[in-house]
């Protein structure tokens, strides 16, 4: 159950992240560009977990 929570967290951050990122582009904000960038590489990270969990299972 943890990894389809993980990856469903992961991949809600990095739309979020990238939108974020396009409007600060947009709107030249660079503060809200820098800030969608983290919260991709958070969902990008989210993602990987949940894939661990999957690969490993309950062992972890």
């Amino acid at each position: 159950m943890g990894e389809l929570t993980e990856k469903t967290k992961g991949i809600a951050n990095e739309i979020a992240g990238n939108t974020k990122q396009v409007v600060g582009d947009a709107t030249d904000n660079s503060s809200l560009e820098s800030e969608g960038h983290a919260q991709e590489t958070k969902g990008e990270a989210q993602n990987l977990k949940g894939e661990v969990e999957g690969a490993l299972g309950n062992k972890i």
